[in-house]
């Protein structure tokens, strides 16, 4: 996964929203291992928010919907983002929801 593959990586998972094309989807480029390991004890959890913000700092592609279209014609413009935390939701130990970086 890289800045430039949003679209063929998106088409080939099968990520879309109710409403066809996803606005926004980012991609965490790490082990799974590290991931995982946020929820397990690396993260720092957040009572009233009830998310986790990680200790590690990643790699992330951020994709971005060009323009509204329909599915499977979805057109992203891919953004590399370095050495960012992020914030996720865990449930049973595992990352469930990426909600953000910072």
């Amino acid at each position: 996964m890289n800045a430039t593959s949003c679209d063929s990586v998106i088409k080939e998972r099968n990520i879309y929203d109710s409403n066809g094309c996803k606005k926004i989807n980012s991609f965490i480029l790490a082990d799974e291992k590290q991931v995982k390991a946020i929820c397990q004890g690396q993260g720092n959890y957040d009572e009233r928010s009830k998310l986790t913000s990680s200790k590690a700092k990643f790699r992330i592609v951020a994709c971005n919907l060009k323009k509204r279209v329909r599915k499977p014609s979805c057109h992203y413009t891919g953004r590399l983002l370095t050495h960012r935390g992020v914030v996720v939701k865990c449930d049973g130990g595992l990352p469930v929801h990426y909600d953000h970086d910072f």
